[in-house]
C-alpha cells in the first residue's frame, strides 16, 4: 500500500445458506478482503484499503454479489503508515 493512512474494517456477511460456498469463493479472491470465519449463513471479513471510501465500495461489491443477503461494517481503525 502507498504511504499515507491505512484503513481496515470487519464486517459481518449473511448469506443465502445454499450460497455460501461460491460466496466465499467469491470474496477470498477480492483484493484487500480477508476471510475470517463462516458458519451456515455468515461469513466474517476484514477490508483494507487506503481510505473509508475504498473500505465503503469494497462492502458495496459485496452487498451486490449474488447470494448476498446483507453485508455490514462492525468497525474501522485508521492510522498513519509508518515509513
Amino acid at each position: 500500500m502507498p504511504e499515507g493512512r491505512w484503513h481496515v474494517s470487519s464486517a459481518v456477511m449473511n448469506v443465502a445458506a445454499e450460497e455460501r460456498d461460491p460466496v466465499r469463493a467469491r470474496v477470498e479472491a477480492l483484493d484487500g478482503v480477508e476471510v475470517h470465519g463462516w458458519d451456515a449463513t455468515h461469513i466474517i471479513v476484514t477490508i483494507e484499503g487506503n481510505s473509508t471510501g475504498e473500505l465503503g465500495d469494497r462492502l458495496t461489491e459485496i452487498n451486490l454479489m449474488p447470494g448476498v443477503l446483507v453485508a455490514n461494517m462492525v468497525f474501522e481503525h485508521a492510522e498513519e503508515m509508518e515509513e
